[in-house]
C-alpha cells in the first residue's frame, strides 16, 4: 500500500482486520493478495469487470481459494508450533462441520487440501452424512457423527466403517445408545463410539446458550454414569474412543476457552479411570474470527490469535493429563468458522442513492409562512459555538411546518420548499460537524440523516446473520480508495422490507451507524464488498421477495496480477425460484399465455403485442431474480 493512499483505507479499519489478505493498489482499487507467495495483488474491481465481460454479473459471492488454503494451513501450523512449545505428546486432528458451509465446492476443496493434514468432517444430519461419505478423505481422517440420529442414520454410519471410514458415532442421549447397540448387533459390527458431555462452564458471546449444563445436546454427569454402566453391560466400553465437549461457537474470551477445556479434561480423566480407552478429546467449535479487528472479547471479535488458542489447548490438556498420569490424547477441534469465514467475499453494485442533503437554497417569496423564513434563518448561526442549538432549531421549525401541512394550513408546494430548506441546512451541518470533528449528541443526531445507498442484493438471502443476530462483517468500497469519501450512508437492499438494510459498520474508531462512501458518478459502477462471509451465510439465506442465490465464483490468483476461475455456479433463475415455492413455471406461462390470448380476442392487444408480451414473460422466467443493470 502506498503512503499516498494509506489513510483512506484506514477509515474502514483496514489494517486491523484484513490480515494481509487484501491491499490497495496505487489506482485506489482494493486488491487481493495471494498469502502463499509474494506475487502482485489483483484488483478486485478488475476481477468484477472481467467476470461481467464473461456474463457473470454482480451480485457475486466470490470464493478465493488461496484464502481457504491459508486458513487450513494456519490452523495446523499453529497446533504444530504449540505442541512443540509445550512438549505436547499427542496429535491433532481437525474436522470441518459441514453445517458451516455445505456447498460442494467448499467441502470438496477442504477435503482435497486437507488430505495432507488428515483433515476430516463432522456431520449432524443424514444429508450431511451422505455428503461426507462421497468425499475422498485421508484414511486417517475422522468422520464424526453428531446431532440427533435415527436408525437409518446410525445404520449407514456403522456400515461406513467397513468401507474404511474412521466413523465415530457420538452419543447424544441414553436413548440413542440403545438404537446403536441394536443396529450394531444386527449388523455384527462393533462401532467406534464417542460421547458428548455437557460442561457446567458457560462461555460468553452470542452462542452462550449452546454451552453449559443447560445446552440442548449431550449428557449430564448423572446420565454419563448411566451410560458407562450400559457400556459395561453390553461389552462396548472398549469402543468408547472419543469424548466430545462443545466449548461454544465464536468464543470471544480466551479465559473461557481455558476454563472449559480444564473441565473437559476432568471428565476425560475420570472416564479413563472408569475403563474407557479414550484416544480423542474433541473440544468442538469455539475458535473465533476477529470480524472487527478490535482484538477484544466482544461478540464480533476475540481477544486471542489462533496461535494463542492452540497453545492454550495444548498446555491445558497436557498439564491435566500429566497430572493424572494419562497419555496425551489426540486433540480434535471443529473449527469450521475459522477455516472458511475469510475465504468468501460478497460483492454487489450500488444502483442509486437517496441523499439527505441538498446544495440548493430555496428562496422565500412574499406570502410564505414565517416558519420557512425562521427555518432558513438558522443558517446564520451554524457555527461551532451554536451548532447544537442551530440543529435543534432546524428540526423544530421543520416539524412545525409538517404539522401545519397535516392540519391543512399550508399547501404541498410550501411543504416541498421547506423540506428542501431543511436538506440544504443539513448539508451545512454535515460540513460544519466534520470541520469541528464533532462527537456526542449532535454526531448521533446527524447519523439519523445519512444517505441511503441502494444495493443490488438481498440481505436475507446473502447476509442473513446481519439481519438475524446483528453479525458484523467488514464492509468497504472496492474502488476510489485514493479519494476521500465525502458522504456517509446506510446500505439498503432491493427487498421491499424496512429491515433490508445494513446500518452497523466496522470502522477504524469502532462500530458506526454509517459507512463512508463516495459520491456516485453517472455511468460508473460502484462496488461494495462484504468480507468474511464464508461461514453459515450461504445455506441460511432465505427467499424473501423470491430473490434467489447470486452467482458464485471460485477463483485462484495466477501470480501475474490476474486470476483463474476454478468453479462457477450460476445464480438462480426466476423459474428455479418459483419452483422452490411450488409453482410450475410452465403452468404459469400457460396461464399467462391464455390471459394474453383472451385480451387479443377482446381487441385489447394486437398480435404483435401478444408476441412481445409472451416473449417478455418467457425471458423473465429464464432471467436473474436481481436487478438487471445492463437493461
Amino acid at each position: 500500500m502506498t503512503d499516498a493512499i494509506g489513510e483512506i483505507p484506514e477509515l474502514y479499519g483496514f489494517s486491523s482486520w484484513s490480515e494481509g489478505l487484501i491491499d490497495v493498489a496505487e489506482g485506489g482499487d482494493l486488491a487481493l493478495r495471494n498469502p502463499q507467495d509474494d506475487t502482485p495483488p489483483v484488483s478486485l474491481p478488475a476481477i468484477m469487470d472481467s467476470l461481467a465481460e464473461r456474463g457473470i454479473s454482480a451480485p457475486i459471492l466470490l470464493r478465493v481459494q488461496p484464502f481457504l488454503d491459508r486458513s487450513l494451513a494456519r490452523l495446523h501450523d499453529a497446533f504444530d508450533t504449540a505442541f512443540r512449545d509445550v512438549n505436547y505428546r499427542g496429535a491433532y486432528r481437525g474436522v470441518f462441520p459441514i453445517k458451516v458451509n455445505q456447498q460442494s465446492d467448499v467441502v470438496e476443496r477442504l477435503t482435497e487440501a486437507g488430505r495432507a493434514y488428515h483433515f476430516g468432517l463432522e456431520v449432524g444430519s443424514k444429508p450431511e452424512l451422505l455428503i461426507a461419505l462421497s468425499q475422498k478423505m485421508s484414511p486417517d481422517a475422522l468422520l464424526i457423527c453428531n446431532g440427533a440420529k435415527d436408525a437409518a442414520f446410525i445404520h449407514l454410519a456403522i456400515l461406513s466403517q467397513k468401507l474404511g471410514f474412521n466413523t465415530i458415532i457420538v452419543l447424544e442421549s441414553l436413548h440413542e445408545f440403545e438404537i446403536v447397540t441394536r443396529i450394531a448387533s444386527e449388523l455384527n459390527v462393533r462401532p467406534l463410539l464417542g460421547v458428548r458431555i455437557k460442561l457446567t462452564e458457560t462461555v460468553t458471546g452470542k452462542w452462550q446458550a449452546s454451552s453449559g449444563d443447560r445446552s440442548v445436546f449431550g449428557l449430564s454427569a448423572f446420565e454419563l454414569m448411566k451410560l458407562t454402566a450400559r457400556l459395561e453391560e453390553t461389552g462396548l466400553m472398549d469402543r468408547l474412543v472419543l469424548q466430545h465437549t462443545h466449548l461454544g461457537s465464536q468464543v470471544p474470551n480466551i479465559m473461557d476457552v481455558r476454563r472449559a477445556t480444564t473441565e473437559a479434561c476432568r471428565f476425560y480423566v475420570e472416564l479413563c479411570r472408569l475403563g474407557a480407552p479414550l484416544e480423542y478429546l474433541d473440544l468442538g467449535g469455539g475458535l473465533g474470527v476477529d470480524y472487527t479487528g478490535e482484538r477484544r472479547p466482544d461478540e464480533n471479535s476475540v481477544n486471542y490469535t489462533v496461535h494463542e488458542y492452540c497453545r492454550n489447548l495444548a498446555e491445558t490438556v497436557g498439564y491435566a493429563m500429566d497430572e493424572a498420569g494419562i497419555d496425551h490424547p489426540t486433540i480434535v477441534t471443529e473449527s469450521g468458522r475459522f477455516v472458511v469465514a475469510q475465504s468468501a467475499i460478497f460483492v454487489f453494485k450500488i444502483l442509486n442513492a437517496t441523499l439527505y442533503d441538498n446544495s440548493e437554497r430555496p428562496e422565500v417569496t412574499e406570502g410564505d409562512h414565517h416558519l420557512l423564513s425562521d427555518l432558513l434563518e438558522v443558517e446564520n448561526y451554524i457555527v461551532a459555538a451554536r451548532l447544537q442549538e442551530a440543529l435543534n432549531d432546524a428540526i423544530y421549525y421543520r416539524d412545525e411546518i409538517r404539522a401545519l401541512f397535516r392540519r391543512g394550513q399550508i399547501d404541498l408546494q410550501l411543504l416541498a420548499r421547506s423540506e428542501q430548506a431543511f436538506l440544504y441546512l443539513l448539508s451545512r451541518f454535515k460540513t460544519a460537524a466534520k470541520q469541528e470533528d464533532c462527537v456526542g449528541q449532535i454526531d448521533e443526531q446527524l447519523t439519523g440523516f445519512v444517505d441511503y445507498y441502494h444495493g443490488n442484493f438481498s440481505l436475507f438471502q446473502s447476509l442473513p446473520d446481519v439481519w438475524a443476530i446483528d453479525q458484523l462483517h467488514p464492509i468497504m468500497p472496492l474502488q476510489r480508495l485514493n479519494e476521500e469519501p465525502t458522504r456517509s450512508a446506510v446500505l439498503t437492499d432491493i427487498t421491499c422490507d424496512s429491515d433490508g438494510k445494513i446500518d452497523q459498520f466496522v470502522l477504524a474508531d469502532g462500530v458506526a451507524g454509517a459507512l463512508p462512501v463516495h459520491g456516485l458518478r453517472d455511468g460508473e459502477d460502484y462496488y461494495i464488498g462484504v468480507f468474511f462471509v464464508g461461514a453459515y451465510q450461504e445455506t441460511l439465506g432465505d427467499l424473501h421477495n423470491l430473490f434467489g442465490d447470486p452467482n458464485v465464483v471460485t477463483i485462484t490468483l495466477d501470480g501475474d496480477g490476474g486470476f483463474d476461475i476454478e468453479h462457477e455456479t450460476e445464480g438462480d433463475t426466476i423459474a428455479q425460484v418459483l419452483s422452490y415455492v411450488e409453482y410450475d413455471p410452465q403452468d404459469c406461462l400457460a396461464t399467462f399465455r391464455a390471459t394474453v390470448e383472451k385480451a387479443l380476442k377482446a381487441g385489447k392487444v394486437n398480435a404483435v403485442e401478444r408476441r412481445t408480451m409472451i416473449a417478455a414473460y418467457k425471458n423473465s422466467l429464464a432471467g436473474s431474480t436481481y436487478f438487471d443493470t445492463d437493461c
